[in-house]
């Protein structure tokens, strides 16, 4: 039997063990309620909330996306987890409390109490958008990583991924994404620190060379504009996910919801360290050398630059494990998007426009079956989209320009704004984000 095969094994395993664990939590619920599907009764302690929200923030474009911009760019232009961990803070900061205290199920909620269930509706499209995107960028970088290092075709990989992530959240709502994050988050740490001083000690790796500060790369002048729109994209547009909102509205306090922001931001920014190293590792890298490869690698070429070294820089027994830190990091936020948008769907598009009186059984259904629908368009964007970290861009954008700012109004000045309004500054900021692009 090939190594290769092992490695699928592996994965397999580690699909299955991802189903069981979700399975198991879904016992854990008390009742088919609406909050207690998905916000796991309000019932979720700290340490649960913390390793839940890391593993969220930590997807397969963040991990994948970080070594491929340090080795492409380098830390100048590594934004997206700086960007994404500081939106952490700011949405502690601006909303956890007020939003906490009005214990909203969603965060489209306090828009559709101001403006009515159109707006509502409205306002959901750019969060679904978002949350479609991102799903595809963890996907792709999967796909990608398994074609590296298991030749396994990248279709095969990114239908199977969004199949089972889909099948474990159907199972067991918010408790099964809680518990199933927190097994995934132990799985990603162990598979990066183990692979990032193998690939360092490896013969091909100029460890001089590393030394340099080639790795802070720069920012021109001409780019100085583009580089502050960038991050204003990643810290305000991190904030308006309701990934987020589901894992603060969750929490048993206010006080422990706010706990869960601070340490997730450091957390958050912990995880970046390995995949960042891994880049700078490939950048002063003679891939030429490496027997089985013998080729320059080039920027083109940068979103796999982390199976590639996964494939060609550790052992093999290292490099599967490796893959399972990428596979865990992809199943914890595809989980946690999938089951964003399809909680939003069903209270706020659903329920509140077509049935206010359906029932928590016809809920259960509506919700289950807008999670298939939303995995299906998340595997869609992932087979016929390129770049991983230019999807963790876009991801962010629309919420950007549109869900943010008028987040901010509805809580902390609704009675200055309306229906008008609101309308206005969403078509206008649509308009001009299409046009400066």
């Amino acid at each position: 039997m090939t190594v290769y095969v092992w490695g699928l094994a592996g994965i397999v395993v580690f699909y299955i063990a991802m189903l069981g664990i979700g399975i198991w939590a879904g016992t854990k619920q008390k009742n088919q309620s609406e909050e207690e599907i998905m916000l796991a009764g309000r019932n979720i302690g700290t340490i649960v909330g913390v390793l839940t929200l890391i593993a969220t923030w930590v997807g397969g474009a963040y991990i994948n996306g970080t070594a491929e911009v340090m080795f492409t760019a380098g830390l100048a232009w590594c934004q997206v987890p700086i960007g994404y961990s500081i939106s952490i803070i700011l949405a502690m900061l601006l909303f956890v409390r007020k939003m906490r205290d009005a214990r909203y199920v969603t965060m489209l909620d306090p828009l559709q109490q101001k403006y009515g269930n159109r707006i509502g509706g409205l306002m959901y499209m750019p969060a679904l958008c978002g949350d479609v995107f991102w799903i595809g960028s963890i996907l792709n970088a999967l796909g990608s990583s398994l074609v590296v290092i298991l030749g396994i075709d990248n279709k095969i990989s990114v239908i199977a991924s969004a199949v089972f992530a889909a099948a474990y959240t159907i199972v067991g709502g918010f408790y099964s994404v809680s518990y199933t994050d927190v097994f995934q988050l132990c799985l990603i740490v162990i598979g990066l620190l183990l692979s990032v001083p193998f690939a360092y000690h490896n013969e091909a790796v100029s460890r001089s060379a590393l030394s340099s500060s080639d790795w802070i790369g720069q920012v021109d002048r001409a780019d100085v504009g583009e580089w502050i729109d960038t991050l204003l994209l990643l810290m305000l547009g991190g904030i308006p996910w309701q990934g987020y909102f589901q894992r603060i509205f969750s929490m048993k306090t206010t006080k422990g919801a706010q706990i869960l922001s601070v340490v997730s931001f450091f957390g958050c920014i912990a995880m970046a360290v390995p995949p960042a190293f891994i880049g700078v590792i490939a950048k002063n890298t003679d891939w030429s050398s490496i027997q089985g490869f013998q080729r320059n690698v080039s920027e083109s070429e940068g979103e796999i630059i982390l199976p590639l070294v996964l494939r060609y820089l550790t052992p093999n027994w290292v490099s599967f494990v490796g893959l399972g830190a990428i596979s865990a990091a992809v199943m914890s936020s595809a989980d946690a998007s999938i089951l964003s948008s399809s909680s939003m769907f069903s209270r706020n598009i659903y329920k509140a426009a077509f049935r206010p009186k359906a029932s928590d059984r016809e809920m259960l259904w509506v919700l289950r079956i807008t999670v298939i629908v939303i995995a299906t368009c998340g595997a869609i964007v992932a087979l016929t989209v390129g770049s991983v970290y230019y999807l963790s861009y876009l991801c962010a954008d629309l919420i950007y320009v549109i869900l943010f700012p008028q987040l901010l109004l509805i809580i902390h000045w609704p009675h200055g704004v309306n229906t008008y309004g609101c309308l206005v500054s969403y078509f206008v900021g649509l308009f001009l984000r299409i046009l400066g692009k």
